[in-house]
């Protein structure tokens, strides 16, 4: 996005635990701050030095220490695809997976296209090797499911940003890899019809459902635009307003196909149809351009201008209304135009509430900041929304934090923070100000 730059002399590529150590140790000691990074693919400037801090650097510790077959744990510092020979995955999928690393995932709790299906990562990872603040190691690999012997430590890394100590070492639950997936792209009439649709979609597909995703029509004709592939032909999209794009995961293909062909009959043949048209992947290669522009929105984006990205979570059945209203606080403060604001999309998961709202212009200028912040943040909070699903808090966000956290909620953090790092080396200017 070219919007952070950061400013540091000094980059260290650690290739061991113990080096970190004494690394964090030796910067403790002497009052250096540290900013980890792992794949730089964040877009809240969480792994940006900001004050010529030391940056430690982990793309060196990419190893595989072990993986269990039986239970499926994997133990590993970077996110490799290691798995895949085993027949496993990873439970989370991004659109950054080709670059990002295992550690800032876990750092900061990201989410991805599969959540739905597979849970957020504070219940996928078992175990974590952390070095604290002050270079001692942290020890908590382990691979039980179960262990309830006393404060669950690990949970406070998770999401933490690298405020709290370094991640070196992730012991992580991989679901077995399903024998059988399928996606279907759904064409609707109305915003409105999202809702009951999901509610529909979980019913009929239950345990197969794997990934339940949003495009609005104005981020669907960007795709188009930008080359990300045309999953539906010019007839079919006709009067539609978005699109959900469906993905089941299960064990055999015969039992999951019925499964979608009985849904998409239902939709169709129903008295009130939910949707205009729905098209089936029909082999693997439809099944991978469907989630190609689904994907691609985000490339799309950034072809098209500088974007002001919103990584929010609210009720589902704001989603449209967020859009809407940014829209026309836009217009209504004269930006919404070619030479200023181009667009306004929406598009996200529906599964865990997670919207993303991106302001695309031709630059980026103080007045089109102006007006979209605090209102976005005011926005979310008039619906106890978080102002952040799944990228951070970073440096982006942090005069942001009070809208999804009250007073007594930061103070506390703030405490955690001093006892951790109480001479405030670790990523200093994130998370909290």
């Amino acid at each position: 996005m070219g919007k952070y730059h950061g400013k540091s002399t000094t980059v260290l590529k650690p290739k061991t635990t113990q080096e970190v150590s004494e690394i964090v140790k030796w910067c403790n000691d002497r009052r250096i701050g540290i900013v980890p990074q792992g794949g730089n693919t964040g877009l809240v400037g969480g792994s940006v030095p900001l004050r010529d801090e030391v940056i430690v650097s982990l793309s060196n510790m990419t190893q595989v220490r072990s993986f269990d077959p039986v239970s499926g744990t994997l133990h590993v510092t970077s996110l490799v695809y290691y798995v895949a020979p085993h027949n496993h995955i990873m439970p989370l999928d991004l659109g950054a997976k080709g670059s990002c690393q295992i550690g800032g995932n876990v750092s900061t709790n990201a989410g991805g296209l599969r959540l739905l299906r597979y849970g957020s990562l504070h219940g996928s990872v078992l175990g974590l090797e952390v070095v604290l603040p002050d270079g001692t190691i942290l020890d908590q690999l382990t691979t039980l499911r179960k262990d309830n012997t006393g404060y669950d430590l690990k949970q406070l890394f998770i999401g933490a940003e690298g405020t709290l100590g370094i991640i070196t070492g992730v012991s992580i639950l991989t679901p077995p890899a399903p024998q059988a997936s399928n996606n279907v792209i759904l064409a609707l009439p109305r915003f409105e019809n999202v809702l009951p649709l999901y509610k529909t979609v979980k019913r009929q597909l239950s345990e197969i459902l794997s990934a339940f995703e949003f495009i609005d029509r104005t981020a669907y004709d960007l795709a188009v635009k930008h080359g990300q592939g045309r999953a539906l032909s010019e007839g079919e999209v006709e009067g539609a307003q978005c699109f959900v794009l469906v993905e089941t995961s299960g064990g055999r293909r015969e039992h999951d196909e019925e499964k979608l062909n009985d849904l998409l009959e239902s939709l169709l043949e129903a008295d009130e149809p939910l949707i205009n048209t729905g098209v089936l992947a029909q082999n693997p290669a439809q099944f991978s351009s469907l989630w190609a522009l689904r994907e691609g929105v985000t490339e799309a984006v950034s072809k098209e201008g500088k974007a002001y990205k919103y990584d929010i979570s609210v009720p589902l059945s704001t989603f449209k209304e967020c859009v809407d209203l940014t829209r026309e606080r836009l217009r209504s403060k004269g930006l919404l135009n070619e030479d200023q604001v181009k667009a306004v999309i929406g598009y996200g998961h529906v599964g865990d509430g997670n919207l993303h709202l991106n302001v695309i212009a031709k630059s980026y200028t103080p007045e089109i900041q102006d007006a979209l912040e605090p209102f976005v943040y005011e926005l979310v909070a008039s619906h106890r929304g978080s102002v952040s699903a799944e990228h951070g808090i970073g440096a982006m966000k942090t005069h942001a934090l009070h809208y999804s956290k009250d007073e007594v909620s930061i103070a506390w953090m703030k405490k955690i923070k001093a006892i951790f790092d109480p001479n405030g080396i670790m990523n200093p200017g994130k998370v909290l100000e």
